[in-house]
């Protein structure tokens, strides 16, 4: 094994496959502790809390109701946290759900997992919260406009998107600091929302007739709360992001539970704190008929202040962007190691030492998405694909239970911790199929089955085009990339 500067001041690590003579590249160990809590609670801070308190107060019909479900899906999150982490002992490897599944499960289901998320799922999570952040980043330009023109909107959003790839391209250790800054001040914006509301009640002006009748007009329908519980969902996306990453998080099986025993309770109670804070100075109507539920609530409290609620956003939507890129582009990369992807997308940068193939790859496909996107459509998309992958994955964990009972398993959840999730999981992807039914369901539907015809033509009879090996050789050369090797343990 060697070790070397790169041209970024970190270390890389080379070392040499026995036998072979040959030379090649592991990912650093870049991530610890602090970096891996602010990782989890940057994915999961976005645009979520700032535009889906509507989404989820629209859908149960009642401010007591609502406030259940961010309760819950915080819940969800830890318990689905809890159940991953023994994963990630089991299978000390980045990729997530992709190499749990692989791992227990064998190559078929984990290339639909792997062509569902690359590309769609993690594309479309960063064209949707790009399109977020460009939102509101051009808000101040257009003061006083019923809606904003949508070339300049998605234009700044493909503008982040390239910046942020570049940034990650560069260096993950650049890549990590602006997370951790970005972190800090999406804590410091809901402390401000958190600590405004405590003001308005303190003043007796606040809106608190409604928790009277907090679960009047509460909806039974099973399809409307799965769609609730999928905008609440949406903001808590990003619990499982530490799992793409493993071979970059330093002591990782200590490190892993401690960064979710932090983050996740953290950005719970803030989430419904700051929920609090909105039902608190705006009406449930005023939410009803916000486009941006934070900048309502700021110029009813902040007053000339205001402008600080979308400086916020933008800082949270861009720092969660630079979050789904860094976690989204390890998933490309490591089912480019195992033959899922085309080899190019296993390489990293020979003095950078990034994943830039992937990086350039996940940019693409959102820079595509953003073309038709729209915000509401893309997290009802991106939750059904999401939760029908953590079934699948929690029951990779009840199936090694069963198995093989004799696994040695540094870190163990109680067996009824994956029993609730599957079933939540099971209940989240089923009510909204049958009781509200939406066509994006359907296109994904059409895209799993074309994922089968992809899999048996070029992984499993392996009828690759032929220019494909001169292709990657020249980007190789181009790109300045080489092969890498699993960094476990």
């Amino acid at each position: 094994m060697e070790r070397r500067k790169g041209r970024d001041g970190g270390e890389e690590v080379i070392e040499q496959e026995p036998g072979s003579g040959a030379w090649k590249l592991k990912l650093r160990r870049e991530i610890g502790l602090w970096s891996a809590v602010s990782l989890m609670a940057g994915s999961m801070i976005g645009s979520g809390i700032f535009m889906s308190p509507q989404g989820v107060l629209v859908n149960m019909g009642s401010p007591g109701a609502s406030l259940i479900v961010w309760a819950v899906c915080g819940l969800l999150a830890m318990l689905g946290a809890l159940c991953y982490a023994e994963l990630g002992s089991l299978v000390p490897e980045s990729g997530g759900d992709y190499a749990y599944i692989l791992h227990t499960f064998g190559s078929l289901p984990a290339f639909l997992v792997i062509y569902m998320f690359v590309l769609v799922g993690r594309p479309a999570s960063i064209a949707a919260v790009s399109l977020s952040f460009a939102k509101y980043a051009v808000a101040p330009f257009y003061l006083g406009c019923s809606s904003q023109p949508q070339v300049v909107v998605k234009g700044v959003a493909a503008m982040g998107i390239l910046l942020l790839m570049l940034v990650n391209c560069w260096s993950s250790r650049l890549s990590i600091i602006l997370m951790n800054v970005c972190t800090v001040a999406k804590v410091l914006s809901l402390l401000v929302i958190i600590g405004g509301g405590a003001v308005v009640l303190g003043e007796g002006r606040g809106h608190t007739e409604v928790f009277l009748h907090a679960f009047d007009n509460t909806t039974q329908q099973a399809g409307h709360i799965g769609i609730a519980f999928y905008q609440g969902l949406w903001s808590f996306d990003g619990w499982n992001s530490l799992n793409y990453v493993m071979e970059e998080l330093r002591n990782p099986h200590q490190n892993l539970m401690w960064a979710l025993m932090i983050a996740i309770p953290l950005v719970t109670v803030l989430y419904i704190l700051v929920n609090i804070s909105y039902l608190l100075v705006l009406s449930p109507n005023e939410i009803l008929f916000s486009d941006a539920t934070a900048v309502s609530w700021g110029n009813q409290v902040l007053g000339a202040w205001a402008w600080l609620v979308p400086v916020a956003v933008v800082l949270s939507t861009f720092g969660s962007a630079n979050a789904a890129f860094f976690s989204g582009s390890r998933l490309c990369y490591v089912a480019g190691r195992e033959g899922h992807m085309p080899q190019l997308l296993s390489m990293v940068h020979v003095h950078h030492f990034t994943p830039a193939p992937a990086l350039m790859f996940t940019a693409a496909v959102a820079l595509i998405l953003i073309i038709p996107g729209n915000f509401s459509t893309i997290v009802n998309f991106l939750s059904l694909i999401a939760w029908l992958t953590y079934g699948t994955t929690i029951s990779c964990l009840l199936y090694l239970r069963m198995k093989d009972k004799n696994l040695p398993r540094p870190y163990k959840v109680p067996t009824f911790i994956p029993v609730i999730m599957f079933l939540a999981c099971v209940y989240l992807v089923l009510a909204p199929l049958i009781d509200h039914p939406q066509m994006e369901f359907f296109y994904i539907f059409l895209f799993m089955l074309s994922g089968f015809l992809v899999y048996f033509l070029f992984i499993y009879f392996q009828r690759y085009p032929k220019c494909l090996q001169t292709a990657t050789l020249h980007l190789q050369l181009l790109l300045e990339v080489a092969p890498t090797t699993k960094n476990v343990g």
